[in-house]
């Protein structure tokens, strides 16, 4: 029997009553990412356009929806720091979303600890067991199909430093579900959460 699908035309609206595009993207990983802007003030944002994107040397990158702190703090200071965000730091982690005055510590809302990183001026943060510092690369602002801007921007950074709980690592080898991930899921307020019970092994061919 053929499946029976519901077609749009994004450009025409989805005709939902919510815009499926996230929840089909997903769970995608959050891009927890903490900055320091040129006067020393720290910020720490959640980011759900977030991914890595090369292996030597290690690119992640985060899509900023407007011209955030967060964007503005990078392309100050050439530096962000992503955080591992995890299932027992969700709440602190939603906390640093919500709207703040620039120059507002988010750490402090979200009663988190920043702490000094290693190779780069922003800090991370002390509660998260992964983290990486990086050094912005590139910072691309979005084009629509007619070549006009937009109002979105994907900031790349190379990894020069990383951070591990070493519980995390069995053997030498990183465990992921034991760091109890958590990921973005589409909606307003769906999330997803990676544990043991959850992953499952696959050979490639």
């Amino acid at each position: 029997m053929e499946e029976d699908f519901h077609f749009y035309e994004p450009s025409r609206g989805h005709g939902l009553p919510h815009n499926p595009f996230n929840a089909i993207i997903g769970p995608r990983p959050i891009g927890w990412i903490a900055t320091r802007d040129a006067a020393g003030r720290f910020n720490l944002a959640p980011y759900s356009f977030f991914n890595a994107f090369a292996y030597t040397p290690p690119i992640i990158a985060f899509g900023s929806s407007g011209a955030k702190d967060t964007l503005r703090n990078a392309r100050e200071t050439r530096e962000f720091v992503w955080n591992l965000a995890t299932m027992p730091l969700a709440a602190q982690m939603n906390q640093t979303s919500a709207a703040a005055a620039p120059g507002v510590s988010e750490f402090e809302l979200a009663g988190l600890t920043p702490v000094p990183s290693m190779r780069v001026a922003a800090p991370r943060v002390a509660e998260s067991p992964v983290a990486f510092e990086c050094v912005v690369t590139q910072i691309l602002q979005l084009e629509d199909r007619q070549g006009a801007a937009m109002p979105n921007w994907v900031v790349f950074g190379e990894v020069v430093g990383a951070h591990i709980a070493r519980r995390l690592l069995v053997n030498g080898v990183y465990d992921t579900g034991a760091a109890h991930p958590i990921l973005r899921a589409g909606g307003t307020d769906a999330y997803a959460e990676i544990s043991p019970e959850t992953m499952f092994r696959m050979a490639r061919p």
